[in-house]
């Protein structure tokens, strides 16, 4: 019972793909992701080279050279939320925000893996633009729901007053940002807090609930800052007279430390994770390390076309995302239209669904395949029966959708997919274990629900360039609003030109404007996603994002692999000889 069985799978992609198909999917995916390290780079460079050089100017760094500093030498920074408000303007003068004006991200610090939420000094002196607070909770989430340090790095004038109005009010206005520090406090998560400049009105409010407050000669914070008190009560004064260090950490007690510069700060906060308990990840793998997919991972950019009507081998994808391409897949032979199963990732154990692509056997008519991609029912038993199996075992969930949404017709009613697809719902939305949702290329409808979309609280969800989002295909919606105008072929019906024309512009209208909202930066821009990923980047994330699961025990059920219910599974449905 206590042997895991990971077996290899997979194949060299010669034997799966020839080299001219793999070379035309390739080409096709590199010009999209071309575009998205040309957008990242342009959300990097926030308001450009100008106002980088204003805060050097004042001796400071800006917001990613602060993250640079603070990480642990010779690794990489995970940023989510990275398109936030990307392509939209603000205002008469058309002022952009890019990344909302807040960098979040994971990075390691003193071998910790930590959430990050850095304004970015660069845009509007890191205001707080529409999307700003939503931004920076669901960071806060992301760290509750991981128990990970979280770490404040503080340069803020507060709201954007333009724009107060979408950032001020609301379920996620500026002010729940401090319920949510509330949140992570009450539930243990270290919070610490360096403030290097302006902190304003909601901006002040940030930090204090913070374990530890550092502030360097440059910071203060304020309600109200000197031109407000100005205003209001005529007296001239600047903010450091009012909140500076010297105020609060000698006179009001809501800062802790003060320190001369930026630098210093840095090295303090790296000091004060360095004190945490360790990571548990090593004790969770058992001595076995990472080691690298049998199939190298970048071969994903020419196995997955880019054409969403075009099938692939689902199992190819799992074999360059689990170390040394081994699984465990797990009911087999039920519901062949979904995969699940057990792989390492960077060493520890996850579980994976898959959407399979294709066409795939039918039970009810051996004799008449369906098309795969599409839930149907005893895939949803399957895959709701082992989702929680992880979450009982403690296991994290890793859904990779692909996903055109659920079997519909008289005979999918009779079987009772309402039903079904209502207690994978109920199964995904009580989990307490951490769940990763990747949207691989389709994600429609119901489908997108069920396979534990963002409405079903992932704790992160990546999209990749080729990902469409929506209730359903372009041409499928244009069909379903011109239906009384079609006969049963999905053709015209009428015969007057002028007519017939017009159904044509309306329905390649319909389609061309779903297609536009398919797009995976509407997504990003729109916070329906957290992140854009590289194909040949997931297994990175996805290795980042396991670790962390196991980084901070003691608050969730994580058993041994001996007891796992997955051995139960295993046996109940023919498994073991």
């Amino acid at each position: 019972m206590a042997h895991v069985p990971l077996l290899p799978i997979g194949a060299p992609r010669e034997d799966i793909v020839d080299a001219r198909t793999f070379q035309e999917h390739r080409s096709a995916l590199t010009k999209l992701e071309d575009r998205l390290r040309a957008e990242r780079a342009e959300v990097h460079a926030g308001w450009g080279e100008k106002y980088r050089a204003r805060v050097h100017k004042k001796g400071k760094l800006t917001a990613r050279e602060r993250i640079e500093q603070l990480k642990d030498a010779g690794t990489r920074i995970f940023e989510v939320g990275t398109f936030v408000n990307h392509g939209l303007t603000f205002g008469s003068k058309e002022l952009r925000s890019p990344g909302a004006g807040v960098v979040t991200a994971f990075t390691r610090v003193e071998g910790r893996w930590c959430m990050v939420i850095a304004n970015d000094n660069t845009v509007a002196s890191g205001s707080w633009w529409p999307k700003t607070p939503e931004k920076i909770e669901r960071a806060q989430t992301m760290a509750l729901r991981l128990r990970l340090p979280t770490i404040y790095l503080v340069d803020c004038s507060g709201l954007f007053l333009p724009e107060q109005s979408k950032a001020f009010p609301g379920a996620t206005g500026a002010g729940h940002i401090f319920k949510m520090n509330s949140l992570l406090s009450a539930n243990g998560v270290p919070q610490i807090a360096g403030v290097f400049g302006d902190c304003i009105a909601g901006g002040g409010y940030m930090p204090i609930i913070s374990d530890r407050v550092y502030m360097t000669e440059q910071a203060y914070m304020v309600i109200a800052g000197a031109a407000l008190i100005k205003g209001a009560k005529s007296q001239k004064i600047t903010s450091l007279d009012i909140g500076g260090p010297e105020v609060h950490v000698h006179h009001s007690g809501c800062a802790d430390v003060r320190v001369p510069d930026d630098d210093v700060l840095l090295s303090c906060i790296r000091r004060e994770i360095q004190r945490l308990p360790s990571s548990g990840a090593d004790f969770y793998r058992g001595g076995h390390g990472a080691i690298d997919p049998l199939f190298p991972t970048h071969e994903l950019n020419g196995l997955l076309p880019t054409d969403h009507r075009e099938a692939y081998d689902s199992t190819q994808v799992l074999a360059r995302l689990c170390d040394q391409s081994l699984f465990w897949e797990l009911m087999p032979d039920i519901g062949r239209e979904m995969i699940c199963g057990v792989g390492r990732v960077g060493g520890l154990y996850a579980g994976f669904i898959i959407n399979r692509q294709g066409l795939v056997r039918d039970p009810e008519h051996p004799d008449r395949p369906r098309p795969g991609g599409t839930l149907y029912r005893d895939g949803i038993a399957k895959i709701s029966t082992f989702s929680r199996a992880c979450n009982s075992d403690g296991i994290p969930l890793i859904w990779l959708q692909d996903i055109s949404g659920f079997d519909i017709g008289a005979e999918a009613e009779r079987r009772g997919l309402l039903a079904y697809g209502s207690n994978l719902i109920y199964t995904n939305s009580t989990n307490t274990v951490p769940m990763f949702t990747v949207l691989l290329r389709k994600c429609s409808g119901a489908g997108y629900y069920a396979m534990s979309g963002m409405p079903y609280d992932p704790v992160v969800q990546l999209s990749t360039c080729i990902s469409r989002l929506s209730v359903m295909e372009g041409r499928t919606l244009a069909i379903a609003t011109y239906n009384t105008k079609l006969d049963d072929d999905f053709e015209i019906i009428t015969q007057d030109p002028e007519q017939r024309a017009a159904i044509e512009q309306g329905m390649r209208a319909v389609e061309k404007r779903i297609e536009q909202d398919m797009d995976p930066y509407v997504a990003a821009r729109q916070m329906d996603t957290d992140e854009l990923v590289e194909l040949g980047e997931l297994r990175d994330y996805l290795r980042v994002l396991v670790e962390m699961s196991y980084q901070s025990p003691g608050y969730r059920r994580m058993k041994n692999p001996r007891i796992w219910t997955m051995h139960d599974l295993r046996a109940l449905t023919g498994g073991v000889r």
